[in-house]
């Protein structure tokens, strides 16, 4: 029998494990630093025990936040010489060292989850995040839509670094001159389970072009061969903003301009409605392709408030082909690789997501599906970054805290669940 009391303490201490007092790390060693989504995740996993850390992590977060309103994926708060890229090869100027993209906007939903655990004790802080949140959600609607959908400048921008979706824009990109550099996650993870030598060419010929262009967003638009409309991206923001939304008005916030970006990302959506793959998809904004991919971001839809049938099909369809969760990629598509990193791999913040979604909208029997998946992932395999969608074996870093958070907000029994 599953001691669920057991895996509760082992997740609370993965969290005590990777706090570094203000912000958390993604799990030591393989990531020493403070990430975007990573410490969204890190403050839901805090709210239930812990309300004031939890604020703690994402005010922290908001610390670094850019002149212009962007929030850096990563945050270099202290100095670590063995990590590529660090802050020396990014060369950026915001208030924290920094990286110079962003990541998947959750920070908004994850503040209202906190804010919602005691609203009467969290609204000034609550109330202080606010702005800080619009003008991040204003600077991705400024510089990272088209027709409404929510585009990424970088792979890593989308936090599902070498998904099949970015292939194709991937392929244009001739990374001559990138140099030599040694990456910090082939040693401490099988190099199977990770990107490869090219992609990551690739991914660093794209922070060297925006050091070069010093970061500026509209010269970084200008003749780029990477600009990709994303589901996942568009998708969480629109949740995001919904729910910035919900805090503006409990606050007196504005919401004239909320409302309008929810308008223009759900016309968004429909731009990434790929009829030919029955799916939603990623579409290339330099050629104005589809990406033909199905991946585990296309299921977010529910998540962002939009119904679709043809997705429930789908959902179904991959959650039968594999026993453990809801894989990455499809995996009867021809680039499916069930280890490595977003080409296969089940990812149990995902999952969480895609439930949480299809909850909101009713369909409580998939909800519950996705959620007792990857409830006995986690007590058979443990706590790792992300799992083989085959055989459940865990798969990159160890220790997670964003597996340990969703633990204990969502997947254990104690969280509510059956």
């Amino acid at each position: 029998m599953t001691d669920y009391q057991a895996l509760d303490d082992e997740a609370r201490k993965i969290l005590r494990d990777n706090d570094r007092g203000s912000y958390t790390v993604p799990t030591d060693g393989l990531y020493p630093y403070q990430w975007n989504w990573d410490s969204a995740f890190a403050a839901m996993g805090f709210a239930g025990s812990d309300p004031d850390r939890a604020w703690t992590e994402l005010e922290t977060l908001f610390s670094g936040q850019w002149q212009n309103g962007m929030v850096p994926h990563i945050l270099f708060h202290k100095p670590d010489p063995g990590y590529f890229p660090g802050p020396d090869v990014w060369g950026c100027s915001g208030p924290i060292p920094s990286s110079g993209i962003s990541q998947p906007p959750i920070a908004a939903t994850m503040a209202r989850k906190v804010w919602e655990q005691d609203k009467g004790a969290g609204h000034p802080r609550m109330s202080a995040l606010v702005p800080k949140i619009a003008a991040w959600h204003r600077w991705f609607m400024q510089w990272r839509t088209d027709r409404g959908a929510v585009c990424i400048t970088h792979p890593w921008e989308a936090g599902r670094d070498n998904a099949c979706d970015w292939d194709g824009a991937m392929a244009a990109i001739d990374p001559q001159g990138v140099g030599e550099y040694t990456r910090r996650d082939t040693g401490h993870v099988d190099p199977a389970m990770r990107p490869t030598k090219q992609d990551y060419d690739r991914y660093i010929w794209l922070v060297q072009r925006g050091r070069r262009l010093e970061w500026d967003e509209e010269q970084m638009a200008r003749d780029t061969p990477f600009r990709v409309a994303d589901p996942g991206m568009t998708f969480m923001l629109l949740r995001a903003t919904r729910d910035l939304r919900a805090m503006a008005e409990a606050t007196g916030f504005d919401t004239d301009e909320i409302d309008a970006w929810i308008t223009r990302l759900r016309a968004g959506v429909e731009t990434l409605w790929n009829a030919e793959l029955g799916s939603y998809d990623s579409r290339d904004v330099v050629n104005g392709g589809f990406a033909q991919c199905v991946s585990n971001a296309s299921f977010l839809n529910w998540y962002a408030g939009i119904e679709n049938a043809d997705m429930l099909a789908q959902l179904d369809r991959v959650m039968d082909a594999v026993p453990h969760g809801v894989p990455s990629y499809d995996p009867e598509g021809p680039k499916f690789d069930a280890k490595r990193y977003w080409r296969g791999p089940t990812w149990g913040i995902v999952n969480t997501l895609i439930a949480w979604g299809l909850e909101d909208c009713g369909h409580a029997a998939q909800a519950e599906r996705v959620r007792r998946t990857t409830r006995d992932l986690i007590a058979e395999h443990g706590f790792a970054e992300y799992f083989d969608p085959i055989d459940g074996s865990p798969a990159g870093g160890g220790r997670f805290t964003w597996t340990a958070a969703i633990w204990l907000a969502w997947a254990t029994p104690a969280a509510g669940g059956n």
